[in-house]
């Protein structure tokens, strides 16, 4: 049975700890995710690729990211040139995991090189090659994805110069198997997954609360900063630095891009604001991505104004319309231009630019939207959606507000998986203005 630890905390918090594995017991959840993985994932994903050999090769410090999420917990990086191939003999039903390298990657993948009985590395993976005799050797070179390009040049060009024309002949991209490879959640990973969700809730929770924001005091760095500091406190790591906004009655709606960039630095929150953030963490190799809203009461207020909860109620109907048009083998493009027709016919203002979620924070598979490509995005967004994939389900909506003479946007973001019986959230998704009292 797992161990689980209560770390320390610097501040008074309604998080659970308990919530978060030991390094120790995280490596035994990486480890047994990896296994299940490899012996009942990667199979009908090389069968649905189509290619039966598949070589991803990789030297310390300059990893494919794909290779990245195959070592086991205790490798950090690859060691020395590590090269790893994966045979499937379909007829046989059967799938071997070799490392052509000095030792066994893990308890998964086999060393298949004795450097004392062949010094050379490259010869000894062409002897595997040859004996198995494969139609197909994918390789992991992408034009539409940076996570399926990962072989460099020097290693490409070393490995083709030693294949003889015909096998050659059978080197393809395995785009299709890197992306699937990265894009899948095993049942085994929806459950940590939740357990992943649910920490970032409560953390926004905390942040956005009375214990952290005192009005006309907090700066929107302060909680900026106490969003990382929680993380980092809880043995947990940002893949990317939070960020917090604020929408208020006396200030022009800025341009999207300021939410990402160009922000004000340490704007001081008020009473009457509309707060924002924009948050994501990584545990057990996978990632959150997720934007919540929070209202700051004036004296007197014990909800936010009707026209808020209004304006945020549009936000999470662009929300159901979005996942409403998911459908398995719809490519990206196409659910985007069908959720934002819907939108609009509905008299809203929608942007969307969902992305994949999982073991990259914007992962492989279909993109649907980017805030400035709204019209379709090609290559990766022609791909098809598949089952047992998850997405940040990242969008907004632009609302007039009469109260404040001005426009507001309501900017969602919320984890969702997509599997056999249709779409649902990883864990739930904001459907009310949090209060900051």
């Amino acid at each position: 049975m797992r161990r689980l630890i209560v770390l320390a905390l610097l501040f008074i918090t309604t998080i659970s700890t308990s919530q978060v594995l030991s390094e120790r017991d995280r490596a035994t959840v990486i480890d047994e995710v990896l296994a299940d993985r490899f012996n009942n994932l990667l199979p009908k994903l090389m069968d649905r690729a189509d290619i039966d050999m598949w070589v991803v090769i990789s030297r310390e410090y300059n990893e494919d990211p794909v290779l990245k999420t195959m070592l086991p917990s205790t490798w950090l990086n690859a060691r020395r040139r590590t090269i790893l191939v994966f045979y499937r003999d379909k007829e046989a039903n059967t799938i071997e995991k070799l490392a052509v390298a000095r030792y066994n990657v893990g308890k998964n993948i086999i060393s298949a090189w004795d450097k004392e009985k062949q010094p050379d590395q490259w010869q000894r993976l062409l002897e595997i090659i040859e004996k198995r005799n494969p139609s197909k050797i994918g390789l992991n070179y992408s034009d539409n994805y940076g996570l399926a390009d990962g072989i460099v040049k020097t290693d490409y060009d070393a490995f083709i110069s030693r294949l003889t024309p015909t096998q050659q002949a059978k080197v393809v991209s395995a785009e299709q198997l890197a992306v699937g490879w990265l894009e899948t959640r095993t049942a085994l990973e929806v459950g940590y997954f939740e357990q992943l969700v649910d920490i970032t809730h409560d953390i926004i929770k905390d942040a956005f609360s009375a214990k952290v924001i005192t009005p006309g005091v907090t700066s929107t760095d302060d909680v900026v900063w106490y969003l990382r500091q929680r993380v980092t406190d809880m043995g947990l790591e940002t893949w990317f630095h939070p960020t917090v906004d604020i929408q208020r009655s006396e200030e022009k709606l800025e341009s999207h891009i300021v939410s990402f960039s160009n922000r004000p630095e340490g704007k001081i929150i008020q009473k009457g604001d509309l707060i924002h953030c924009d948050f994501g963490i990584t545990y057990l190799r996978l990632n959150t991505d997720c934007q919540q809203h929070a209202y700051v009461p004036k004296d007197g207020e014990t909800k936010a104004p009707d026209f808020l909860i209004k304006a945020f109620k549009d936000g999470n109907k662009i929300q159901d319309i979005l996942t409403s048009n998911f459908e398995t083998g719809r490519s990206g493009n196409e659910i985007l231009l069908a959720a934002l027709k819907e939108g609009k016919e509905a008299g809203l203002r929608p942007s969307i630019y969902t992305h994949p979620l999982g073991m990259y924070g914007h992962a492989a598979g279909p993109t649907i939207g980017m805030w400035d490509s709204q019209g379709g995005v090609p290559g990766t967004g022609d791909y098809p959606l598949y089952e047992n994939t998850g997405y940040a389900i990242e969008l907004n909506t632009t609302v007039k507000i009469p109260e404040w003479n001005k426009d507001i946007r309501i900017m969602l973001e919320e984890a969702g998986f997509w599997g056999e019986d249709g779409f649902r959230y990883v864990s739930g998704r904001q459907e009310e203005l949090m209060l900051v009292d």
